[in-house]
């Protein structure tokens, strides 16, 4: 389905922006313009303050344009949408910082009719039946296929916004027993969901909050499965920042799957925990770990396999391997793993997942003491990054940038990436 940000394009015309002049005065591509007006990408943060002072808006009304992806046929956005509140400040307690209009956003998903009808009313009905809770839990499936081609950063106020519609459902209409539980079940899927699009988009206030959320609701409705995505999730929110909770996580990951883990649950659970003791530099424990998830990996994937374990695959060990290896200081180990991750076939449907490798893969080789190959490889990789919408991943590039620019050389390659990289960006990292 063609997408277009409508009203990102009407406010650029309104000013007498054509696509050429508004990227001459950014100092992009109009290629760039083109992709970010069909939805395709969204400006990086280093952007953001520039492409808002020329559009005459502030950064949030900004991200009210950016966030609104309709398709390309429609002249405006669906009439009878309605507008919902999200994002959370520090603290955990709602804020007025970003609206979005519900109906755009599932008409962009594909999602018309009375369905669409249904989870964009702003009124709240007296009463509601299992047919609208599965409506709304079955977007969940639909967000993860979405992603994989949107991206996470737009797609988190699409999940937020139909989690807030089926909250609201759950605390003001009334429901019998079976919905309830269902109810239950549905903001449990929900808020895993939030939870890990927050995290990729780099909305971690915001990813706690939902994954704790996850657990409690799992646990009411006595849902081990929900409970244990929401541990895996935390697990990865918190290996860098607090690499103790994170091992605590994948502990109790390991604990609530006891008795039903396949393989490749549980090599996904000690992957998370030999990252957790490579972040606490224990590389005894790292190593075991490590043993562990390798010989589950090779029993291979089994029938019962969760559906998200779909990511679960020889690059992914191979990642976390070298991650790990990277953070306990050890380059050289970490780029021979990942020059062999990027030479092999990407897996169907985690195409973004190889650009991710190759980002890993200038940062190992720079602190291998390969500037210049370092150089290469982020510069190839720079405008498929500058494209994606995968904040983690933009990140990384920028410590590269950073890392690069430290360096004391002359190299015309180390100084061409990092000159395109400012260009890209438009604010350069200090």
């Amino acid at each position: 389905m063609a997408l277009k940000r409508i009203r990102f394009v009407q406010r650029r015309k309104a000013l007498g922006y054509t696509q050429e002049s508004l990227a001459e005065t950014l100092g992009v591509d109009r290629t760039t313009i083109v992709r970010w007006e069909r939805g395709e990408s969204q400006p990086l943060p280093w952007v953001r303050k520039p492409l808002a002072a020329a559009l005459d808006v502030s950064l949030a009304e900004l991200d009210d344009l950016i966030c609104e992806i309709v398709p390309a046929t429609l002249d405006n956005p669906p009439p009878g949408g309605a507008t919902v509140a999200t994002g959370v400040d520090e603290g955990g307690d709602p804020t007025d910082r970003r609206t979005f209009t519900i109906g755009a956003a599932l008409t962009a998903l594909g999602i018309v009719g009375p369905a669409r009808e249904a989870l964009a009313a702003t009124e709240v009905p007296r009463s509601i039946g299992l047919e609208q809770v599965q409506l709304a839990a079955s977007l969940v499936e639909r967000l993860r296929a979405a992603d994989a081609v949107v991206g996470a950063n737009q797609l988190c106020d699409v999940a937020i916004g139909v989690h807030h519609r089926l909250s609201t459902l759950a605390d003001h209409s009334s429901y019998g027993r079976e919905v309830a539980e269902a109810l239950q079940t549905a903001l449990a899927d929900l808020a895993n969901e939030v939870g890990w699009l927050t995290i990729d988009a780099e909305r971690r206030a915001e990813s706690r909050r939902y994954l704790h959320e996850a657990i409690s609701r799992a646990r009411v409705v006595d849902d081990p499965r929900q409970e244990l995505l929401a541990l895996v999730s935390l697990s990865l929110l918190t290996k860098e920042k607090t690499p103790k909770e994170s091992l605590q996580c994948a502990e109790a990951a390991q604990r609530v799957s006891a008795g039903w883990a396949t393989p490749r649950l549980r090599t996904l659970l000690h992957l998370r925990a030999a990252q957790a003791y490579a972040q606490q530099r224990d590389e005894v424990a790292f190593g075991r770990e490590l043993s562990k998830a390798l010989t589950q990996f090779d029993r291979g994937s089994h029938a019962d396999d969760l559906p998200f374990l779909g990511f679960v695959t020889e690059r992914e060990v191979g990642t976390s391997q070298a991650l790990a290896y990277l953070t306990l200081g050890r380059p050289d180990r970490a780029t021979t793993l990942f020059q062999g991750i990027v030479s092999a076939p990407v897996t169907p449907g985690y195409e973004r997942n190889d650009v991710r490798d190759r980002v890993l893969l200038a940062e190992a080789t720079r602190r291998q003491g390969d500037v210049v190959e370092a150089a290469e490889i982020a510069y190839a990789a720079l405008p498929t990054v500058v494209g994606l919408q995968s904040r983690r991943t933009a990140a990384r590039l920028g410590q590269v940038r950073t890392g690069l620019g430290r360096e004391r050389t002359r190299s015309p390659k180390v100084r061409a990436f990092v000159e395109e990289y400012d260009r890209a960006t438009r604010e350069p990292v200090r």
